[in-house]
């Protein structure tokens, strides 16, 4: 149910149609940046890209060492004169969040490692104090502070265990909510505000690791299945002197409600924090006292279906967005049918709408306070498309920066001031060129650009995009790519590509985001029509009707989306009807059970992988925003579930799963197999041992997966015109 991928699938990280680019170190004038180059720190300044080493390798070897430290991150101390290096990660659920960190005097020279009596690659989400004297961290759920001149150590907390979380997060705040860094240095360096996540009460799903030794043994995951109450959250602030904590008071109970977002609201004596029920429907907006822990609410809204956090439509879901010395901030909502940006007064009695008329904000991807604009992403005539826009806040006027005649996909990464970005372009037929640019007139910087290279022997077929509209008025977007040689005279079998859920869109004009990735070999030379359509549910910014229409309704309303369109298409002369296949990953396996089983006279062979086949086995968070609470209507649950239809399967199907997934876990696919063992139901099932989702572990997966794959569809659904 999931969100996309960064190998060949859908993997549970949200994946926002927003801003991709690895963002630029930037300096706070935003006229230079920091990067790693050749082991080196480098400073460039624009716009004439002068070069300047801050750091020499030669300074990041540690003592008794004879290699320097591989620099991952790094941050500066707000006077420029400390640097904070982040080494040897390693992967926490999905991106490497916890490793080593050092810290170097630029003057002196000198390097020392934070957290040396901790374990090896422990410490997380580190940073400096805003007076630079200290670095506070995070190891094994416990939060610390480092005086950087003795190495002084203090524990802030002390009841961290694997469960009882301090500054970071359990598995499904990070993997739905996208919170990770659990903790925030007050602008005084006097306090921190920080997280604690109580998971004591979620039980464990329990994976069974059979192959790496001779006894086999279990993998532990806390897991909140959905119908179970969330784990206790609340926000604290400790004073570092003497490590006593002050809990905000929040009302309401905390095992029914989620705090996505917390900071320090623009001062050292009050918090502002984000809470959402837990159906995800209503938001309240607290600021609290820090000392007294007073909670006082200053801004709410509701919503039918749910409410979407920053997350997505922030590639960086941590901060504040305020404006006028901490008066006002920037809020996103949906609420008159459309994501816009409004700006709303700190006491959240005044609010003003920043961005207007029917089309949606990707984004927000820069603020520039001195001048009042803001910069965001939209695409109000084509919902596969994205192009950067500038609004004034102050008159509302808003204007389109990107160039008028790149129709496509653009991104940014955008200077602090607004001053300069990075630009890159691509649509479906267009290889992707990037270019370093000065805005507002988006103008190239001279000697900047450059443009991707085919890979050699790489075979190149036009995408078409077309609109298709059902027999219910629905108009769905859709990408074809044809068979080579085509010839309308001839039919043609047809693979559709599926998500449908509202964690990503699989239709965009972006190069690269059409095709069939698991295929082994040309499919277009191999004679198949190559679709994949957006319904209703899918995040298209296409305004909150569009998104919500699946509330309570996954399994029915995308499926009959799809199942509609395709019937379209399906009339199209040079398709054959008895060669329709699917396929799809995660909430897109999910999609391919539903379509194979609720409308086998349409789909003859479907190909799916690590699906949710019973909507009762997935988190909490996820199934609860988008379904309810199965308490209350466990028929939708059942209702949108593909083991429900097991029965009905005609085709041929290929289920393909890694029982080492902690995210859809492997339990679906035998929950789906018994019901079709139940039927007398004959498919082909491929399991890979400790896979998770993305089944990319292991010597020879990928690529055992990508023959799997293409043999079942060529057995069973072979390509060619006729």
């Amino acid at each position: 149910m999931i969100k996309l991928f960064l190998k060949w699938a859908v993997c549970c990280c949200l994946l926002i149609t927003a801003n991709v680019y690895a963002q630029p170190h930037w300096t706070a004038a935003g006229n230079s940046y920091y990067e790693v180059e050749a082991g080196n720190v480098v400073l460039y300044t624009l716009p004439s890209f002068t070069k300047q080493v801050v750091v020499d390798n030669s300074k990041l070897i540690p003592a008794g060492k004879s290699v320097a430290l591989d620099v991952q991150d790094f941050t500066f101390s707000a006077d420029g004169k400390k640097m904070l290096i982040y080494t040897n990660s390693k992967k926490v659920w999905r991106r490497n969040t916890r490793g080593d960190y050092w810290v170097l005097d630029i003057a002196s020279g000198e390097l020392h490692q934070l957290g040396k009596d901790k374990a090896s690659s422990s410490l997380m989400f580190a940073k400096f104090s805003p007076d630079g004297l200290q670095v506070a961290y995070v190891s094994l759920h416990n939060l610390y502070t480092e005086e950087v001149k003795s190495g002084t150590i203090k524990a802030l907390t002390t009841d961290g265990t694997d469960r009882m979380i301090n500054g970071t997060f359990d598995w499904v705040y990070e993997e739905e909510f996208d919170c990770r860094d659990g903790f925030r240095w007050s602008p005084d360096s006097k306090h921190i505000a920080y997280w604690q996540i109580d998971a004591r009460q979620i039980r464990n799903y329990l994976m069974l690791n059979t192959t790496d030794s001779i006894y086999s043994f279990n993998v532990p995951v806390e897991y909140p299945k959905v119908g179970e109450a969330p784990s206790p959250c609340k926000v604290g602030v400790v004073d570092v002197a003497t490590a006593a904590t002050q809990w905000m008071q929040v009302p309401g109970d905390n095992r029914q409600h989620y705090i996505p977002r917390m900071e320090w609201a623009y001062n050292s004596t009050e918090l502002i924090l984000q809470q959402l029920n837990r159906k995800q429907n209503e938001s309240k907006i607290f600021i609290c006292n820090s000392a007294t822990g007073d909670a006082r609410g200053i801004y709410q809204e509701t919503d039918n279906a749910w409410i979407d956090i920053k997350a997505r439509w922030s590639e960086e879901p941590t901060g504040w967005e305020w404006l006028h010395d901490g008066k006002d901030f920037l809020w996103v909502s949906e609420k008159d049918g459309y994501r816009h940006i409004y700006l709303v007064s700190r006491d959240g009695k005044k609010e003003k709408l920043v961005t207007t008329g029917k089309y949606d904000i990707l984004s927000i991807d820069a603020i520039d306070e001195k001048s009042g604009n803001v910069y965001y992403m939209a695409s109000p005539d084509n919902a596969t498309q994205q192009y950067l826009y500038r609004v004034n806040i102050n008159n509302g006027k808003s204007a389109l920066l990107s160039p008028a005649g790149l129709k496509g996909t653009h991104q940014y990464a955008i200077s602090p001031n607004g001053t300069y970005a990075q630009h890159s372009f691509s649509n479906a037929n267009t290889l992707p060129m990037s270019e370093w640019v000065s805005l507002p007139a988006h103008t190239a910087l001279p000697g900047t650009e450059k443009h991707a290279n085919r890979r050699p022997g790489a075979n190149t077929y036009p995408v078409e995009f077309f609109q298709v509209t059902t027999e219910e008025g629905i108009t769905m977007d859709g990408w074809m790519i044809k068979p080579a040689h085509f010839d309308s005279t001839k039919k043609y079998p047809v693979l559709f590509y599926v998500y449908t859920e509202p964690a990503t869109q699989t239709v965009r004009d972006s190069y690269g985001s059409a095709g069939t990735r698991l295929y082994n070999g040309d499919m277009a030379a191999d004679g198949y029509i190559q679709i994949s359509l957006d319904g209703r549910g899918t995040p298209a910014p296409k305004g909150a009707a569009w998104r919500k229409a699946i509330y309570r309704n996954i399994g029915r309303v995308n499926i009959r989306d799809q199942a509609q369109a395709a019937q379209k298409i399906l009339q199209w002369n040079f398709v054959d009807t008895s060669r329709i296949a699917v396929w799809g990953w995660s909430g897109g396996g999910s999609t391919t059970l539903n379509l194979l089983f609720q409308y086998p006279n349409i789909y003859k062979t479907g190909i799916s992988i690590a699906p949710v086949a019973n909507q009762l086995t997935y988190d909490n968070i996820y199934q609860e925003r988008y379904m309810g609470i199965p308490q209350e209507n466990k028929a939708d649950f059942v209702q949108g579930s593909p083991v429900t239809y097991a029965k009905n399967l005609q085709g041929k199907l290929l289920l393909i799963h890694g029982t080492g997934d902690d995210n859809v876990h492997y339990q679906n696919t035998e929950m789906l197999i018994n019901e079709l063992i139940k039927y007398n139901k004959v498919f082909q099932l491929m399991s890979y041992p400790n896979r998770t989702h993305a089944i990319y572990e292991g010597e020879g997966t990928t690529q055992h997966l990508k023959s799997t794959f293409t043999e079942f569809l060529k057995r069973n659904c072979p390509g060619g015109g006729r």
